[in-house]
């Protein structure tokens, strides 16, 4: 690693600098590597006496060959803000990450991109429309962000990986975590297909107070941010926050006015978020060009008794008994087709057999 993106990592390392003082010490001093090695005394008009005192050990002691021998054996590639590839959509934002830590790959391209955020605890409503939104934008040729968290973030880069588009996620700890610990496989998946992003180093754990500041990622990484649903108090209004601060479009799905789940998308819609029912109507807002190709429900080839079973769904989730009674097919055979649409995508499973519509 070359000297100046080795100081840059360095401070970015150092505890108690944050970046904000990173940027602060970086406007003082004209270069991270002056920073670095700059007497102590010097630092005492910029930093408190403890944070000082840190720093100074911090950059005796540090030793960067154990730590980047951790990132290869992890596949993990580190950028910085000084880099070629460094995101062009995040190099806007104010105070943006000096370094970014990434499994898999960031390309050109995915600066077309957009967030989609909501809340961990989805209605089957939402979960369905997150996952439809994920596959129509990445039809539409746009890379989808998101956290990775549960819920409303999962059903997104699910959506967008099943129609073999790129996702990026965002988290809020180091890369040598996964959460929540049961999307290790859709981790893994996005690793693969996109890239799994944070600023945190290795061994960072998963800690509340990360996540607001992981949001302005988030919303920095794209052109715009779809909330899909969320309560009222949804940490997914952060982002809003953030978006709008960025100069960032922001765009809701309406909801039932009976579910607290929908209270925080319809109050950003009454307050002039873009109101949009499809992809198609994102990529019409932001006046950008789209990628030929149909939704995927229209490639999808269906049989007479699998068109039947779906018409019954409008939009709302069915137990099975349900579907029984209002399609009047054999238990068995609605089991089999409902079995198929799974595996074609046009619906998906809950808990309690329960199904609900996908696209």
């Amino acid at each position: 690693m070359e000297a100046e993106r080795l100081y840059w990592w360095a401070l970015s390392l150092a505890p108690g600098i944050g970046v904000r003082r990173f940027y602060k010490l970086l406007e003082e001093y004209g270069s991270v590597q002056n920073i670095w090695e700059c007497k102590p005394a010097d630092l005492q008009t910029i930093l408190p006496a403890r944070i000082r005192k840190e720093f100074v050990e911090f950059r005796v002691n540090f030793d960067p060959e154990p730590r980047l021998k951790a990132l290869q054996e992890r596949g993990i590639s580190l950028i910085t803000l000084l880099d070629a590839d460094y995101p062009n959509n995040l190099k806007d934002i104010i105070d943006p990450p000096p370094v970014l830590y990434i499994l898999g790959q960031l390309k050109p391209r995915d600066s077309r991109s957009i967030a989609v955020v909501g809340s961990r605890r989805a209605t089957p409503y939402g979960r369905a429309t997150a996952e439809r939104f994920g596959r129509e934008l990445a039809e539409l040729g746009f890379t989808v962000i998101s956290g990775m968290a549960r819920g409303i973030d999962t059903c997104a880069h699910r959506g967008c990986l099943a129609a073999g588009g790129r996702t990026i996620a965002v988290l809020g700890c180091g890369l040598d975590y996964v959460y929540p610990p049961e999307n290790r496989t859709l981790m893994a998946k996005i690793a693969r297909e996109g890239a799994v992003v944070t600023e945190f180093p290795l061994g960072t754990p998963p800690e509340a107070g990360h996540f607001p500041v992981r949001n302005r990622i988030i919303s920095g990484l794209s052109q715009g941010v779809l909330v899909v649903e969320a309560t009222a108090t949804s940490g997914s209004l952060i982002t809003v926050d953030w978006a709008l601060e960025q100069g960032r479009d922001v765009f809701a799905v309406p909801g039932n006015i009976n579910s607290p789940y929908s209270k925080g998308t319809n109050y950003l819609i009454s307050q002039g978020a873009r109101l949009v029912q499809g992809a198609q109507e994102i990529a019409a807002e932001l006046k950008v060009p789209v990628e030929q190709g149909g939704s995927g429900a229209e490639t999808v080839n269906l049989s007479s008794e699998e068109k039947k079973v779906l018409t019954v769904f409008q939009d709302r989730h069915l137990h099975i008994d349900e579907i029984i009674r209002a399609t009047r097919l054999a238990p068995q055979q609605v089991v089999s087709i409902l079995l198929m649409l799974e595996l074609k995508g046009c619906v998906q499973q809950l808990p309690g057999k329960l199904f609900v519509k996908s696209g």
